[in-house]
């Protein structure tokens, strides 16, 4: 398969990532921020759904991370045999992410990845944190597509 059709079903997969977690935040908008009271209070709908948001957040930042980066550099015509770290230092200096945003958010991620006993104040920051922040993940999503398509269209006026 072609890096451009790998992208854009990499895309299409994110999309629906996205569709989820806007259904999840719908319902949880009534209740976010949680403190760790309302945590122990959501009801079963809202459990699912916070559940909905760790899960997609966690496979859209996934995405990102681990296919969608690399691949659109590649693409782009930038070497990408290069440590994590650099593929994020050169989509930085291209504007396409802030490197300090992603890092905390894969570190909020990592943490509630763990859950632990009586951390129930540590889980409840991550998770609203996550949810203020998500929107981020989105924007940088679309940000990368957009940009993605952009690189299309120019191969494509070259001939």
């Amino acid at each position: 398969m072609i890096a451009e059709e790998r992208l854009e079903r990499y895309f299409e997969e994110a999309k629906k990532h996205i569709q989820k977690i806007k259904g999840a935040q719908e319902i949880l908008q009534n209740v976010m921020p949680l403190d760790a009271k309302s945590l122990m209070g959501l009801n079963e709908r809202e459990q699912d759904k916070l559940d909905i948001l760790i899960f997609r957040f966690a496979k859209l930042q996934d995405l990102l991370g681990r296919k969608i980066f690399r691949s659109i550099l590649s693409y782009s015509g930038y070497e990408t045999d290069i440590p994590f770290v650099e593929i994020l230092s050169e989509l930085e200096r291209e504007r396409l992410i802030e490197v300090g945003r992603w890092m905390a958010l894969r570190d909020a991620r990592n943490a509630i990845a763990h859950e632990y006993p009586n951390e129930e104040a540590q889980i409840v920051d991550e998770l609203n944190f996550i949810y203020d922040e998500v929107s981020y993940l989105i924007e940088l999503t679309d940000q990368l597509e957009e940009y993605f398509y952009a690189v299309k269209s120019k191969r494509a006026a070259r001939g």
